[in-house]
């Protein structure tokens, strides 16, 4: 139980990657007053939750509608996953937005749905590992633990944005890269076991021993 809570948070929060999305809220809000900064940090943690959210609720319905099985998406989400570890160990994010994005929102009045909380926070891989964790979800406990780390990892979002020019003052951009590059590389481990358990699933190698 503590091995999957253990995971389901460290996962999620990992791909959210709150403090990687510190330099591109500050650049979208730069020509916001104080209290629009605010407002569109609390939008936009809000929107990233309800969106994991409601993808744990409905994504494996849908997967089931378009015929996808449980070790076909472990295996598809690890790699998703992985992609996503190696631009944060490359302190790159090409995987959840690209420079002409953020050029086009810029100037733009509401920036918080679009595009920080999606995709920026709530991008692919992200939404992918919550529908992962909710298929492997083995009781309605299990399923509250995804509900809290999502729920957790919304809160630390706002916390992160409403504290984005300490942290960047605090980290600066060598910082911010280096923390990125340790959660990545975390990541990148928790991706390929992902992989290992749907190729278990599929019966196409042994089962991984059990962590001790």
């Amino acid at each position: 139980m503590l091995d999957f809570a253990t995971t389901a948070f460290v996962s999620i929060l990992f791909l959210v990657d709150p403090p990687g999305t510190v330099p591109a809220f500050i650049a979208l809000t730069a020509k916001f007053t104080p209290e629009k900064q605010r407002r569109t940090a609390f939008v936009a943690s809000l929107t990233t939750t309800l969106t994991l959210l409601g993808f744990a609720v409905i994504g494996n319905v849908v997967f089931r509608m378009l015929g996808l099985t449980l070790p076909a998406f472990q295996i598809a989400g690890g790699f998703v996953l992985f992609l996503v570890a190696l631009d944060m160990i490359r302190a790159q994010r090409s995987t959840q937005e690209s420079p002409d994005e953020l050029t086009e929102h810029q100037g733009a009045e509401d920036v918080a749905i679009a595009p920080l909380a999606i995709p920026m926070l709530a991008g692919p891989g992200a939404l992918s590992t919550v529908a992962v964790l909710m298929s492997q979800a083995n009781d309605a406990v299990e399923v509250s633990l995804v509900f809290a780390a999502i729920l957790l990892t919304g809160l630390i979002c706002w916390v992160t944005l409403r504290l984005a020019q300490p942290i960047q003052k605090r980290l600066g951009m060598t910082g911010i890269h280096i923390v990125g590059r340790v959660l990545g590389l975390v990541l990148a481990g928790i991706a390929v076991q992902f992989v290992l358990n749907g190729l278990a699933a599929a019966n196409i190698i042994p089962k991984p021993p059990a962590a001790a």
